[in-house]
């Protein structure tokens, strides 16, 4: 598919901006302080350690109540993902990923119409039964009954965790968590997933994905193709499907560095958000986009002297210009499945992707307002 590049105009008059190109710019944004920006999105130990100790009071409840033997998800492990565990978060320890996993063994999968990342799954005959049985129609694994199930109990066993006040959040149209708002002692969101871990070898359709060979080596994409993978129930018309998702497991100690460039990333787009609240332009936009690009630019500048603190402008500058890159193209690659395109415009709207652009261009050309005064 051929791609116009169009001129844009700012959002604050009829000036014309010169569309972010291929090429990097010169020289990184001037007028602001990235070092001042951070030293305001750091986390204080107290809130930090506040905010889990009641997170991990209501997940480790919920936890015993799924691996009853009554229960249809027995044997689930808990595997914590996330901002916050990833040491990405940024403002306040207020908002939490959890995830369920049940391991699943003599699994089939169909891919959903060419989708890449959408699969059917079918239960091969096991002797000793599968307690997911009842959510088949058919021979296919329904997502939609086993999301509903997962939600009932975790809807009804909040009512049991004490000293606790907690809301079951409204079902978020597309997504797979069950959200939780813990009111009390303080305010606190969480996603549960469910999701099925398979060690089989993963989907086809990640053959070339993870490019981290140049970054982080050929041995470290081999051992990081061994771990699992994850299907993630999703709502589908067919109400059957299932998305692989695969956990970031490519950050080590080398992005030491390379975490900062992410934190701002994230914050742009979180300030952005809050900036046009009452608009809906930018609600399909998330951090998991910011995260992927920002992946593939660690891929592009492998070596650790490109991604210094003290280059910090420059390196955050070149994040910015490719993530402009992806939405002038309406091209942004899943990390792990390189044909799933998560900017395609089945999934999001241009008139939503040139709108984002031209706000990211006026703050990049502006010293990034947004940021507030650092």
């Amino acid at each position: 598919m051929e791609l116009e590049l169009e001129l844009r105009r700012s959002a604050t008059g009829p000036k014309e901006l010169r569309p972010p190109g291929l090429e990097r710019r010169e020289s990184a944004p001037k007028g602001w302080k990235p070092r001042r920006v951070l030293e305001s999105l750091k986390l204080r130990r107290a809130e930090i350690s506040r905010a889990a100790e009641v997170v991990n009071r209501v997940v480790d409840h919920l936890q015993r109540r799924l691996q009853c033997c009554q229960c249809e998800f027995r044997g689930t492990s808990l595997l914590r993902a996330g901002s916050y565990y990833e040491h990405v978060k940024i403002s306040a320890p207020n908002e939490f990923d959890v995830m369920f996993t049940l391991n699943i063994e003599r699994i089939q999968l169909e891919e959903y119409f060419d989708s890449c990342a959408f699969y059917f799954v079918k239960l091969k005959r096991n002797p000793k039964g599968n307690p997911l049985s009842q959510f088949l129609e058919g021979e296919i694994l329904s997502a939609s009954k086993m999301l509903a199930q997962f939600r009932k109990i975790i809807k009804e066993e909040i009512k049991n965790i004490e000293d606790t006040a907690i809301a079951l959040q409204r079902k978020k149209k597309g997504s797979p968590a069950v959200t939780l708002l813990i009111k009390s002692p303080m305010e606190i969101s969480v996603d549960i997933i469910l999701a099925l871990e398979s060690k089989s070898s993963w989907p086809a359709s990640t053959k070339n994905g993870l490019p981290i060979q140049n970054w982080l080596g050929v041995k470290v994409r081999r051992d990081l193709r061994l771990q699992p993978y994850y299907l993630v129930p999703k709502h589908a018309k067919e109400g059957h499907c299932f998305q692989v998702s695969n956990i970031d497991q490519s950050e080590n100690a080398k992005m030491i560095d390379r975490k900062e460039c992410l934190k701002l990333m994230k914050y742009l787009l979180q300030q952005l958000k809050k900036k046009f609240e009452n608009r809906r332009e930018l609600d399909k936009f998330c951090s998991y986009h910011v995260k992927t690009a920002f992946f593939h630019i660690c891929a592009q500048d492998p070596c650790d002297s490109q991604w210094r603190f003290k280059d910090l402008e420059q390196c955050f500058e070149n994040c910015v210009s490719h993530f402009l890159q992806c939405l002038q193209t309406e091209h942004l690659t899943h990390y792990f499945i390189p044909g799933f395109n998560l900017f395609s415009p089945d999934k999001i709207e241009k008139a939503n992707k040139e709108f984002l652009l031209r706000q990211i261009e006026y703050e990049r050309d502006n010293g990034f307002p947004v940021f507030g005064e650092y």
